[in-house]
């Protein structure tokens, strides 16, 4: 088997005086690829594991071949989709390139595929998702997890009865962020009265307790002790980190109008302004509060994106992306049809 065995065949063609030549359907490759089909199973295999480029490069191939074999495979797997609407999906944006270029991801909240990938982060972005399902489709969807963006919310309300559900993680960034804020205010105003005392202690307030050691966690209750408003800022960070879990609806927006009500009066304007944010979309929080539902399967999809991206060295355009997406994380059969059915079994036992 040292020797390389090339094997040529001329594929007949028909003419047709309505419809013009056409070539003839064999059943060992499909139409307008060059390739059979147990060959295009194999760089299926390997992209699966692998970027175009290298694929290319080991395969004695073209780019441009690779990328067709590539862009065939999704478009056959999106023909072959016969899957129910989920009842629960997660919708979340992922940056494309360099200058606030995103694409908007939605995958579904139980299986961890993702369904529908559109340019933009705009209100037309998510509804055309809800177009391709259909009105059938968008009544039986029962909750939506995603982000305190407007665009998607206002999609959302208009196209469908679901409930939405604000990320529980989102909610802790935008804490963080601001517990980070208020250190940052503090020590500018302590270094400038000769105080170091905050100095190197931003990731104290920010790691939590079982994540440090035993002199950060000394130090940290040290400054836990004393009066500053960076301590205060945590406090709150904490106690709203709490608050979910909840049995009935009624429990968790009183425990949540109690903790807006010690943000507003607290003087701290990074603690306020999420206070301000959180009580415009508190149906939203609320609702995350008492379902348990997360965005935690979108955020596990983000990452596998952004290992997509660095693997690639970035993407020329959407679609590409958009097949990229699709190829990894669609959960499509994305071999030929004459390709054996153990082979198309195993196809995901190579991704990632």
């Amino acid at each position: 088997m040292q020797f390389a065995t090339l094997v040529t065949a001329l594929i007949p063609r028909a003419k047709c005086e309505e419809h013009g030549v056409h070539q003839l359907p064999v059943p060992w490759a499909e139409g307008h690829s060059r390739f059979t089909a147990l060959f295009e199973s194999l760089v299926i295999d390997w992209l699966l594991a692998a970027s175009t480029a290298a694929v290319a490069r080991m395969m004695r191939l073209s780019w441009d071949q690779v990328s067709g074999i590539h862009a065939r495979a999704v478009e056959r797997g999106l023909s072959r989709v016969r899957r129910e609407v989920p009842r629960a999906i997660c919708v979340d944006e992922t940056s494309f390139r360099r200058g606030r270029r995103y694409v908007t991801v939605v995958s579904d909240a139980l299986r961890g595929e993702v369904l529908h990938v559109a340019e933009g982060r705009s209100r037309e972005s998510l509804e055309s998702y809800y177009d391709g399902v259909g009105d059938s489709g968008c009544e039986r969807i029962e909750h939506v997890m995603m982000d305190m963006w407007s665009p998607y919310i206002a999609a959302t309300e208009s196209r469908t009865n679901a409930m939405v559900v604000f990320d529980k993680f989102h909610i802790a960034h935008h804490l963080s962020a601001a517990v980070d804020r208020v250190r940052r205010m503090e020590h500018r105003r302590l270094h400038r009265e000769g105080d170091e005392r905050l100095k190197g202690t931003r990731y104290l307030w920010l790691r939590r307790a079982e994540k440090m050691s035993l002199s950060q966690r000394s130090r940290f209750e040290s400054l836990r002790r004393e009066h500053l408003s960076v301590g205060r800022a945590w406090a709150m960070k904490e106690m709203a980190m709490k608050q979910w879990g909840y049995a009935t609806p009624e429990a968790a927006r009183a425990d949540w109008e109690y903790w807006l009500s010690w943000a507003r009066r607290s003087r701290l304007v990074p603690m306020q302004q999420v206070a301000e944010t959180i009580r415009r979309h508190l149906e939203g929080v609320v609702n995350a509060a008492v379902t348990g539902f997360t965005n935690a399967k979108a955020e596990s999809i983000n990452a596998r994106i952004q290992q997509l991206k660095r693997r690639s060295c970035g993407y020329r355009n959407v679609v590409r992306m958009r097949n990229a997406i699709l190829f990894h994380l669609g959960g499509l059969d994305l071999y030929p049809e004459s390709v054996p059915s153990w082979r198309r079994e195993r196809q995901f036992s190579f991704a990632f």
